[in-house]
């Protein structure tokens, strides 16, 4: 594994995330411990229900298209993988957002069907319960630490397109176009030049991104040919697609 250089930069930023991720999962975990046991009160059924209910939001969400007006943002200090860099950042999405809430009550609730059963189980079970616990509560804070992580979604700095934790090279970028999917426009398709064949182009923003697809393309190529222009230390703005 390789360990993060001491001297990045980043360690305020990662420092910001763990707390971030130990507000939300202690609490979870407090409850989780809590919880009562089987005998005293069975959760299967509402589980199953809100484990239901959270799969149909879920279906719906992906057919519910926010409306993204957001614009890239000049910041000085962009908290990217490996450095800190200026850029222009794309911040999260309300469906983005939504999505990160949705994994983490997901994963809670799951913990919590499976430790109310597992505590009308034979003693053997008492050993398993602290486990799922912890995996449950790393899950929750590992969601949340990444959300907190990266300054916004996606970022365009002097050393590529960081989407998530992902980065893509300039060097290695051709012309970029839109990524359709089931008819739609959803995220931009970057087409690297050395990508190995066979393996499915990558593709950056989408409905997570408050940025639109179009204005993600205008920044895109403006900047595949001079991304110095980051680096020199002075604001740079995004240019506007073609026809506003």
């Amino acid at each position: 594994m390789r360990m993060p250089a001491t001297r990045d930069g980043l360690w305020g930023r990662r420092v910001v995330a763990l707390l971030v991720a130990a507000a939300v999962a202690g609490p979870v975990a407090l409850g989780l411990s809590r919880l009562p046991s089987a005998d005293k009160l069975n959760l299967n059924p509402p589980v199953w229900l809100l484990l239901g209910l959270l799969f149909g939001a879920r279906v719906l969400a992906r057919r519910w298209w926010p409306h993204r007006d957001g614009r890239l943002v000049w910041r000085v200090r962009v908290a990217g993988r490996d450095a800190v860099e200026s850029g222009l950042v794309a911040r999260r999405s309300v469906a983005g957002w939504v999505e990160v809430a949705g994994n983490v009550v997901v994963v809670g609730v799951f913990a919590a069907g499976g430790l109310n059963a597992l505590s009308g189980g034979p003693p053997s079970t008492r050993f398993v319960r602290p486990v799922l616990l912890v995996g449950a509560t790393a899950g929750v804070g590992w969601i949340c630490y990444q959300a907190a992580r990266f300054t916004g979604r996606l970022a365009l700095t002097a050393s590529g397109i960081r989407y998530g934790r992902q980065v893509y090279d300039w060097t290695r970028l051709g012309p970029v176009g839109p990524h359709r999917r089931d008819g739609r426009v959803e995220g931009v398709w970057l087409r690297p030049t050395d990508w190995p064949p066979g393996e499915p182009d990558p593709v950056v923003g989408g409905r997570d991104t408050a940025v639109s697809e179009q204005r993600l393309i205008a920044a895109i190529e403006h900047f595949r040919s001079r991304p110095a222009a980051f680096g020199v230390g002075l604001p740079v703005s995004a240019p506007e697609p073609t026809g506003g």
